[in-house]
């Protein structure tokens, strides 16, 4: 099992909403910016979230020193809609063009991470599903007018004005904001981290 007192995740983003779903669940972290250029790769689109997520981490653990118990944690996310992968919106007009694509749909949501220490590495996706409400020309320009759709794959973000462009979801819904807790009890798992260990022993 891994030192409790040591253990820290070097978390290789600068998301944060990434860093929130951390602090929400009491995991220790540190911030450690990946310069890892997102880029989608042929095949899959989890094989494109998976290298991502990798590349990121890969980059970090290259230039950090790790201490103690620390893991670097590298995590992409991208959208998915008939078979087309949509990653961030590069200005307002594409963030338009994507919201009326996933209006009245349904999506899914992949994430890959990657979990490393220089050793050994942990690397998975996770998908949810997502469908949109119908949406006409006036919603999709209201949204895009408070700039949430900035840096989000898919151009929305579930946990703020955008829950109310979402029907409902199916799976994991911190996928959706950007971190797959589900799929990172398993990584942390596969590192003899058990399931909430990180909050230390209660004393019963």
């Amino acid at each position: 099992m891994r030192s409790l007192s040591n253990f820290r995740l070097v978390l290789a983003s600068r998301s944060p909403q990434r860093r929130a779903i951390l602090t929400h669940l009491g995991v220790p972290f540190r911030v450690a910016v990946s310069d890892h250029g997102e880029r989608i790769v042929a095949g899959e689109p989890q094989d494109s979230a998976e290298a991502n997520a990798r590349g990121k981490a890969r980059a970090v653990l290259g230039r950090e020193r790790l201490a103690g118990d620390e893991l670097v944690l590298g995590v992409d996310t991208v959208v998915v809609i008939d078979g087309q992968t949509l990653g961030k919106a590069g200005d307002a007009n594409e963030a338009r063009a994507c919201l009326s694509l996933l209006g009245g749909r349904e999506h899914e949501v992949v994430s890959g991470l990657c979990l490393c220490d220089g050793e050994t590495e942990f690397s998975g996706h996770a998908v949810t599903t997502v469908t949109f409400a119908p949406l006409d020309a006036a919603a999709v320009d209201r949204y895009v007018a408070t700039g949430e759709w900035r840096d989000r794959a898919g151009a929305y973000a579930i946990q703020g004005y955008g829950a109310a462009l979402v029907i409902s979801v199916g799976g994991d819904y911190f996928n959706v904001v950007g971190l797959p807790v589900a799929l990172l009890g398993e990584a942390l798992a596969a590192f003899g981290m058990p399931r909430l260990a990180w909050l230390g022993d209660p004393g019963c």
